[in-house]
């Protein structure tokens, strides 16, 4: 007999029909993958994993005897806040290229503040005609917020390329060649120091409003922010106090507290922010459906789960 492994997803209609053609493909002779609205009641009972992409909780709670959920996102602050704690595990998406799409995209955004790419696009519309002076990656200093596995290998990416790189956990973390920090005396440290500052933390109660007033002051002058990581872990009003009136030069903007950003937010005009729409790390379907194939064939075959997220810390 099949087993079939619901899909459950409130994603945008062209992802969800892109992970439905993935998927089941993916999933070829392990199991059938449905979609949770074509399942019959005895199907959804008969559930012990589904696949999960910003899944309605009313319909998680309607395949009521889950062992875990196989998320399709690296992201799971929503999951394990909207589920219940004693309902089944979460199992992330780790997905080995998504550190090297996000570690590229750290690498090309830095390049993008260490070029002065803002300076000059602003010169361009002033039709101004001026050069600045070049610094070397050598004499940047790019502190990443997060050294888990994507900031580590962002961390790597940056040191190959030339730049000074330090980097800040909540606990002490070791990366080889890399000075690391740890604790609210070496987050204070590393904004202290960083000409670029990267997040990568994830969005837990610890982490949310991790940069405020007080954290954005002690950045160095003309300092710039990467947010990849989530919009809430950067207080808005601190982050725009500190684009007006200093210390911050520039951020780049890519995951914001509410998204699609609404047309009402001041980061859209504002000359020192460069909006992006959520584009630094997007998941690569066609390696993460072969992950999702292997994981769930391994519970099939010997009932061994992935790693779950502890639900305390959130991820």
């Amino acid at each position: 007999m099949t087993t079939i492994i619901p899909f459950v997803s409130e994603a945008s209609s062209d992802e969800r029909q892109a992970w439905r053609e993935a998927l089941p493909e993916a999933l070829r002779g392990i199991a059938r993958v449905a979609p949770f609205e074509d399942l019959t009641e005895v199907e959804r009972t008969a559930a012990k994993v589904a696949i999960v992409a910003n899944p309605d909780p009313a319909k998680v709670a309607a395949l009521p005897n889950l062992v875990w959920l196989q998320s399709l996102w690296a992201g799971v602050e929503r999951l394990a806040a909207d589920l219940p704690e004693d309902g089944p595990l979460i199992v992330r998406l780790t997905d080995p290229q998504m550190a090297e799409t996000m570690s590229e995209a750290v690498l090309a955004w830095t390049l993008y503040l260490h070029r002065d790419m803002p300076r000059y696009m602003h010169q361009q519309r002033a039709k101004v005609w001026q050069e600045h002076v070049l610094k070397t990656p050598m004499e940047r200093t790019v502190g990443i917020l997060g050294i888990g596995k994507l900031g580590s290998a962002s961390a790597q990416r940056l040191k190959t390329n030339g730049f000074n790189v330090v980097g800040w956990s909540r606990s002490k973390k070791e990366l080889d060649g890399i000075s690391c920090f740890h604790g609210t005396d070496g987050l204070n440290a590393v904004l202290e120091q960083s000409d670029i500052v990267v997040v990568l933390v994830p969005l837990t109660g610890d982490t949310r409003g991790l940069l405020g007033r007080e954290e954005l002051r002690r950045c160095k002058e003309n300092a710039a922010v990467i947010n990849f990581a989530r919009g809430p872990i950067i207080d808005v009003s601190a982050l725009i106090d500190a684009l007006d009136n200093g210390p911050l030069s520039h951020a780049v903007l890519d995951v914001f507290d509410k998204e699609p950003l609404p047309s009402s937010s001041p980061f859209w005009t504002h000359d020192k922010v460069t909006v992006l729409p959520h584009i630094s790390a997007p998941t690569i379907i066609s390696t993460a459906a072969a992950i999702v194939a292997r994981n769930i064939g391994t519970y099939l075959e010997t009932g061994e789960i992935p790693q779950s997220i502890d639900r305390n810390r959130g991820y």
